[in-house]
C-alpha cells in the first residue's frame, strides 16, 4: 500500500480499538453518538446538504435515541435481531404487542394505543421527577408513537383504572387535546365508560350522567365510574355538542369560576397548595408538602 493509505488504514486500526475499549464502559447510544462523530460520517452527511442525507442524518440520530433504552450494547442487538426474525417471518394476519420505544423505526397499518391518562402518559413520575423537560420527551415519545401507523391510529383511555388494587378516576391525556380536530375521526357506537364520554359528550359537569341512562338495561357489573353514573341524577335530554364539532380535542367539563390561577385551595390527598395553571377544568397546582399536581377542579375545595 502507498504509505498514505497506509497510514490511514493504522488510524482506522487505532480508532475501532479505542471505540471497542469504548464499548465495555459506555452505554449504547454513548457509543452510536461517539462513533457517527469520530468517524466523520455525520460531518460527511451534513456537508452534502441535500434532503436525501439529512433523512439518513436524522434517521441515525433517531437510532442513537432508540439505544438509550437498553443498557448494553448485547441488549440492543438481540432486541435487533428479534426484529429482523419478525420480518423474516411469514406474513399471516397477527397482532404485535411492544412499547412505544421498542416501536422506534417500524411501522405499521393500524396502531392501537392504551392507557393514554393523565399521570400513565404522561406519567406523573416523569412530571415530578424531570418537569417540562421530561413532558417534551414524553411529547416526542407520543409523536413517534402515533406516526408508526400507517392507515389508522387508535387512542384509548380509562375513565377509571385500578392501580395498585385501588380504582383511581382518569381524565384523557393532555396529548390527546393536542391533536388536530381536522385529522381525528370519532366513533359513534362504542361500549364503555371512558368511550361513551368521549362520543357522546354533552357541557355537563358530569358526563357519566346519560351513560347511566343508556345502559341501564344491561344489569352488567361495572367499575365504580359506572357505579357513580348510576346514582347520579341526570337530564333526559342532554344538550350535546354538534357531531361535526365533537373529537377526541374537546371533551374538557365546563371550568369552575371561583377557582383561577393564584387562588389557594385544599384537596384531600395533597392538603393545601396554590394554583398555578388552569385549562379548562384541569388545574396545575404547588402543593405545600406534595409539590406540582395535575388535578381536575372538581377535585378541591376553596381554602378555608
Amino acid at each position: 500500500l502507498p504509505a498514505r493509505a497506509r497510514n490511514t488504514l493504522i488510524g482506522f486500526m487505532r480508532d475501532v480499538a479505542r471505540w471497542r475499549d469504548l464499548a465495555k464502559t459506555a452505554s449504547p447510544s454513548e457509543l452510536a453518538r461517539t462513533l457517527l462523530d469520530e468517524s466523520g460520517y455525520t460531518a460527511a452527511l451534513q456537508a452534502e446538504k441535500t434532503a436525501e442525507s439529512a433523512g439518513r442524518l436524522e434517521n441515525l440520530v433517531e437510532l442513537a435515541r432508540a439505544m438509550e433504552d437498553y443498557e448494553t450494547l448485547g441488549d440492543f442487538l438481540e432486541h435487533v435481531s428479534l426484529v429482523m426474525d419478525n420480518d423474516a417471518a411469514d406474513d399471516a394476519e397477527k397482532v404485535t404487542i411492544m412499547t412505544m420505544h421498542g416501536a422506534k423505526g417500524l411501522e405499521f397499518d393500524n396502531v392501537f394505543l392504551p392507557g393514554w391518562e393523565e399521570g400513565v402518559f404522561p406519567s406523573q413520575r416523569s412530571l415530578d421527577e424531570g418537569g417540562l423537560a421530561s413532558l417534551e420527551e414524553e411529547r416526542r415519545l407520543a409523536y413517534v408513537a402515533i406516526t408508526r401507523a400507517r392507515r389508522r391510529c387508535t387512542i384509548l383511555y380509562a375513565a377509571n383504572r385500578r392501580i395498585y388494587g385501588q380504582w383511581t378516576s382518569s381524565i384523557p391525556s393532555r396529548f390527546i387535546a393536542e391533536l388536530p380536530e381536522a385529522h381525528i375521526e370519532q366513533e359513534s357506537t362504542l361500549s364503555g365508560g371512558a368511550s361513551l364520554w368521549r362520543a357522546q359528550w354533552s357541557e355537563r359537569d358530569d358526563p357519566f350522567a346519560h351513560v347511566a341512562r343508556d345502559n341501564a338495561a344491561r344489569g352488567a357489573s361495572r367499575g365504580p365510574g359506572w357505579q357513580r353514573a348510576a346514582a347520579t341524577t341526570y337530564d333526559p335530554t342532554p344538550r350535546r355538542l354538534p357531531e361535526a364539532t365533537r373529537s377526541a380535542a374537546s371533551f374538557a367539563a365546563k371550568p369552575r369560576s371561583d377557582v383561577r390561577v393564584g387562588v389557594r385551595v385544599f384537596h384531600d390527598k395533597f392538603g393545601y397548595g396554590m394554583v398555578t395553571l388552569q385549562e379548562g377544568n384541569k388545574l396545575e397546582i404547588d402543593f405545600e408538602t406534595a409539590g406540582p399536581k395535575r388535578v381536575i377542579d372538581s377535585f378541591v375545595k376553596l381554602a378555608d
